[in-house]
């Protein structure tokens, strides 16, 4: 009987479901590979490589998207869906876009570079695998793995003492949240494994989702489950950095080299919350009141907080990431929206890719303006931006007024799709503070405008007072095309959205 088991077992187990996380992680090792074989000379093309790797493996992923499936695989450890293959998309997208962040910052660093593109692809594909995680076993291990990664990634810079002082913080509260998630985990089990209860499963059984939210669903109001989910929640919201759970994103984001704080910025955050849709709306859809009452005080303490803290930020990295907590609240108000209103699901994602292209493009500016130290980045070094490289300062005012939701870009969509989801649903107190935060985020955004742009307009000194002309900043053409790529395609949304709603609604 058990031989029978573990046949049908390797039966389902379809490596061509988990393909572009297999390709990710051989160019990962082939990196490696090329570093020893390539001498050091040829080191600058293997960058390049892993750039248009990942390009070839999301060219694959999209022109083999299909819309309405739902399957299972790996024995429920990994499920399948619509959603799940536009996250792979976005974290394909981002990885490709931070390695070219890399690109630029590391030029000015003494350090291996090889590493660095290596961790971002293996931290990419476990990404990709823990959106499609079904299973506590996979959704651990697959979280922890992209938690290390990042540790490492944060404290990339080891000559920098901010780099290694972020890394050790995240470390610290990264495992704090692991460990309170893990308890939560354990109460869980415990409780869907106790013999007597209605629902009650086995030992393997009670660790997929599905056997969770039938046990959920059998033994309402439980209060050892109540508090394991709560527990769980708690753990995924340190990941998304949602108050009162944020405490490590300002100095982390500081401390991180620039690549990796807008990892952390897009991709990190991603990742939450697509654990927190599968949990959410799967297995602990049977305490939709527990889960909703305790997202939407998360959800109103993170817009107030994450905007309120921005307005007297001056290092910009500190501001990305405070702006970046009060995105994270807008994007709970879809997720508790989607209890009751289907056309959440796609206002999320168009969200999260809205968000991409508008952070990536602003992270992009700042590895061009940064120096050798970019912790310490001000409002002030982007004064006479508009003098020293007007290209930069075009993308930074486009980028910013999308992440502040100033029409027609795609990040007014975006909030708007959500703020229209929030209202279907009911939610008038919740879309009364997102509001207001949108008004006060104005404020912090088009401070930086002004410190970057506006400040060009000053009246000239008189004559032979004239100060010096401000340095240039380099561009190289490669930039110019990945930056102007991202502002086009944010202006385009937001006159055009696509069939983002059509496709997500068609399968989760």
């Amino acid at each position: 009987m058990t031989t029978e088991l573990l046949q049908q077992a390797s039966q389902m187990n379809e490596w061509q479901m988990i393909l572009p996380e297999i390709m990710l992680g051989f160019t990962a090792l082939v990196l490696l590979v090329l570093e020893i074989v390539l001498g050091k000379k040829n080191h600058e093309l293997i960058p390049s490589i892993s750039i248009a790797a990942q390009l070839g493996i999301g060219s694959a992923l999209f022109w083999n998207f299909r819309s309405g499936i739902d399957y299972d695989g790996f024995c429920g450890l990994l499920r399948y869906t619509t959603t799940t293959q536009f996250l792979r998309l976005f974290f394909v997208l981002t990885s490709v876009l931070v390695s070219y962040i890399g690109l630029i910052s590391l030029r000015r660093q003494q350090l291996p570079r090889i590493e660095f593109f290596h961790l971002v692809l293996v931290v990419t594909a476990a990404m990709m695998l823990l959106s499609q995680s079904n299973h506590f076993i996979s959704f651990f291990v697959l979280l922890e793995t992209v938690a290390i990664g990042f540790t490492i990634l944060v404290s990339y810079y080891r000559n920098s003492s901010a780099s290694l002082e972020a890394g050790l913080k995240y470390l610290l509260l990264g495992g704090l949240s692991s460990a309170i998630m893990l308890f939560g985990i354990t109460l869980l089990y415990g409780v869907s494994t106790t013999k007597g209860l209605p629902g009650a499963s086995g030992s393997l059984a009670a660790f997929h989702f599905d056997a969770l939210r039938m046990f959920l669903h059998a033994n309402p109001g439980n209060l050892m489950a109540s508090v394991g989910i709560v527990m769980v929640l708690v753990g995924v919201c340190f990941k998304i950095g949602a108050v009162p759970f944020q405490i490590w994103a300002p100095d982390v984001y500081q401390g991180a080299p620039t690549p990796v704080t807008a990892f952390l910025a897009v991709g990190s955050k991603a990742a939450g919350f697509s654990v927190l849709l599968t949990l959410a709306l799967g297995a602990f859809a049977p305490y939709q009141t527990l889960v909703v009452t305790v997202l939407s005080v998360i959800a109103g303490a993170t817009i107030l907080f994450g905007n309120i803290a921005a307005l007297g930020q001056h290092n910009v990295k500190r501001l990305m990431a405070l702006s970046g907590v009060s995105h994270a609240g807008y994007l709970l108000l879809g997720v508790i929206a989607l209890y009751e209103v289907p056309m959440a699901l796609g206002a999320i994602v168009f969200y999260l890719f809205a968000y991409l292209l508008a952070a990536m493009a602003v992270f992009g500016v700042m590895a061009h303006v940064a120096g050798d130290n970019d912790s310490d980045q001000t409002l002030e070094h982007y004064a006479d931006l508009t003098r020293r490289q007007p290209f930069l300062a075009a993308v930074l005012v486009i980028a910013l007024g999308s992440l502040a939701g100033i029409p027609p870009l795609a990040g007014f969509i975006g909030k708007l799709l959500v703020f229209i989801s929030a209202f279907k649903a009911g939610m008038y107190p919740l879309l009364v503070v997102a509001i207001i935060g949108v008004v006060i985020s104005i404020y912090y955004y088009f401070g930086w405008i002004k410190a970057a742009f506006f400040s060009a307009w000053r009246v000239p000194a008189p004559a032979g007072e004239q100060p010096a002309a401000p340095a240039p900043i380099a561009v190289s053409p490669s930039a110019m095309i990945t930056l102007g790529s991202l502002v086009i395609a944010t202006l385009v949304l937001g006159f055009y959205q696509g069939n983002f709603g059509h496709w997500l609604l068609g399968g989760r």
